[in-house]
C-alpha cells in the first residue's frame, strides 16, 4: 500500500519505521532539509522536501495512487490545514494527528473523519489497563462495512434528536456536550455545539458528509 506522512515527527518516524518493515510504499514529506539527509541514512522511504500544508507540494505525492495521507507535523494547525488541502486534492483517506484536545472538536466540525489524539489515547489506554479494560478492543468490535462518522451540531440541527430522520442502517451511538458523555434515548435534544457519533453502514459515508459535513464558511478555497 503506498502512503504518505506530513511532517517527520517522532511519531511519524516511528510508525514509519514499522510500516516500512511490512513492505508499504511510503513517502514523507519535511521542510528541514538537514533532517531528511539524516533521516534518508535511516530509513527505507522517499522524501520530498518541502512545505506539507502547500497544494504544489501535495500535489508531488500523487492523490490518486496513494491510499493514505497521514498529516503528523508537530504542530496542530499545520496539520489541519494540510488535511483540508490533501482533502481538497483527492487523497482517499486523511489521517490527522493533534497534539492539544481542544482542536479536536475544530477538527470534526471541519469535517476530518480521522483524527488521532496521541496524549488522550495513551491516558485513556493506561488508565483502562489499570483497571484491568483494553480500550482497543473497539478495533475489533468495528467490522465489515461498519463505518464510525462525527458531526458537530449546528443551529439549525438543534432540537430533538428523532428529527434528524436518520437512515434505518446508521444509529446514533452517543453524544459529547462539553466533553460530557451522553447516551441518547428517543427524547434527546442536540444542542449547539454537541459532538455526535453514528454508527453507519459505509454506502451511507458520502450522503452523511453532504449533509452535515464541513460548512460553505470553513470551505478551503481553491489554489490557482
Amino acid at each position: 500500500m503506498r502512503m504518505a506522512f506530513i511532517g517527520a515527527s517522532s511519531v511519524a518516524i516511528a510508525t514509519v519505521r514499522t510500516l516500512s518493515k511490512q513492505g508499504h510504499d511510503i513517502i514523507m514529506v519535511e521542510i528541514d532539509k538537514e533532517k531528511i539527509e539524516r533521516l534518508s541514512e535511516q530509513m527505507d522511504c522517499g522524501f520530498i522536501h518541502g512545505d506539507g500544508t502547500r497544494p504544489d507540494i501535495l500535489k508531488e505525492i500523487d492523490p490518486e495512487s496513494t491510499e493514505i495521507v497521514f498529516c503528523f507535523t508537530r504542530d496542530d494547525q499545520s496539520n489541519i490545514i494540510a488535511s483540508l488541502v490533501a482533502r481538497s486534492l483527492g487523497f482517499k483517506r486523511v489521517v490527522t494527528k493533534l497534539e492539544d484536545p481542544e482542536f479536536d472538536h475544530i477538527a470534526i466540525e471541519l469535517g476530518l473523519e480521522s483524527i488521532v489524539v496521541p496524549s488522550r489515547t495513551i491516558a485513556l489506554y493506561l488508565a483502562d489497563m489499570i483497571e484491568g479494560r483494553n480500550i482497543l478492543e473497539i478495533t475489533s468490535i468495528i467490522k465489515g462495512d461498519a463505518r464510525v462518522y462525527a458531526f458537530v451540531v449546528h443551529e439549525e440541527m438543534e432540537g430533538s434528536l428523532s428529527a434528524l430522520e436518520l437512515p434505518e442502517d446508521c444509529r446514533v451511538m452517543c453524544i459529547y456536550r462539553q466533553d460530557e458523555l451522553i447516551l441518547p434515548d428517543a427524547d434527546s435534544q442536540l444542542k449547539l455545539d454537541d459532538e455526535v457519533v453514528l454508527i453507519s453502514h459505509q454506502k451511507r459515508l458520502n450522503d452523511l458528509r453532504a449533509r452535515f459535513g464541513v460548512k460553505k464558511r470553513h470551505a478551503v478555497p481553491e489554489s490557482d
